[in-house]
């Protein structure tokens, strides 16, 4: 297994205005000074967490999803975030997975954040998604989703692992940091696979405060990239395959775990 390079977009949302938030991030990603694996943008990139769906919801042919395919094919990197999308007469927050080669993959939030009315306006996904790159299998999620430990394992059968990396995009505030800076080691602990996480900075159009904290932490927990607090700013980090391979080797905890399925 190769290493990954993944590039985390740490950025200020501004409040229901997709082309600001796209023409911010196209100044932003040109400033990539390395080719990574892929790109990283927060919860709902282009509108903030809003639940003024009608007014600013898209299809799957909107501005937002044109961008992530656009960007995609010209950096030549996979690209995934996720948008208020309408289809079929529903609402959901739906983190797409974006390929070059304009493949698109979806998972849309499972858990929906019923202290901000999201369960009211949107509809909850009901499958889980892992995708594939250069060998690696990462696992998609979305801001509190992380709260879930259930719906986020790691599942060991037939001498593999369902997934080696977990990716959570977030609009995760300020006044609840610390629950998601203890979460996400403990993510990527019990499930022997490393967590990147990406959240947004600024205030929303609620008056919430984001401080960011976007972050890679290892299967061991320990944090092996993190950018400052309240800074709009690109990091990338390399995971190591061999790394992983090795410690699942040599502590092989996956065996041991319960073997149960969750019914959506």
């Amino acid at each position: 297994m190769q290493d990954l390079k993944i590039t985390l977009v740490q950025t200020g949302i501004q409040w229901e205005d997709p082309a600001e938030n796209i023409g911010r991030l196209e100044q932003k990603l040109s400033a990539l000074n390395e080719k990574p694996d892929v790109i990283v943008l927060p919860e709902m990139f282009s509108t903030g967490f809003t639940m003024e769906v009608e007014k600013c919801a898209e299809t799957m042919d909107g501005l937002s999803v044109d961008f992530m395919k656009r960007k995609s094919n010209e950096t030549g990197c996979a690209l995934t975030g996720s948008v208020l999308i309408r289809e079929d007469n529903r609402f959901y927050n739906r983190m797409l997975w974006v390929t070059p080669d304009n493949k698109v993959e979806m998972y849309d939030k499972r858990h929906l954040f019923s202290m901000g009315g999201e369960h009211v306006m949107m509809s909850a996904g009901k499958s889980r998604k892992v995708v594939e790159l250069n060998g690696w299998r990462i696992r998609l999620l979305v801001c509190y989703d992380l709260r879930f430990p259930v719906w986020c394992r790691n599942i060991f059968r037939d001498g593999k692992y369902d997934y080696d990396v977990l990716i959570c995009i977030a609009n995760w505030p300020l006044i609840r940091r610390d629950a998601y800076l203890a979460l996400l080691p403990a993510r990527a602990i019990e499930n022997v696979s490393y967590m990147v996480w990406v959240n947004r900075t600024g205030m929303d159009g609620k008056g919430i405060a984001h401080s960011g904290n976007s972050m890679a932490i290892d299967p061991k927990g320990r944090m092996i990239a993190q950018a400052e607090a309240d800074e709009d700013c690109l990091v990338t980090v390399q995971l190591s395959g061999e790394e992983l391979t090795g410690f699942r080797d040599n502590f092989r905890v996956g065996p041991d775990w319960e073997q149960f399925s969750i019914q959506a």
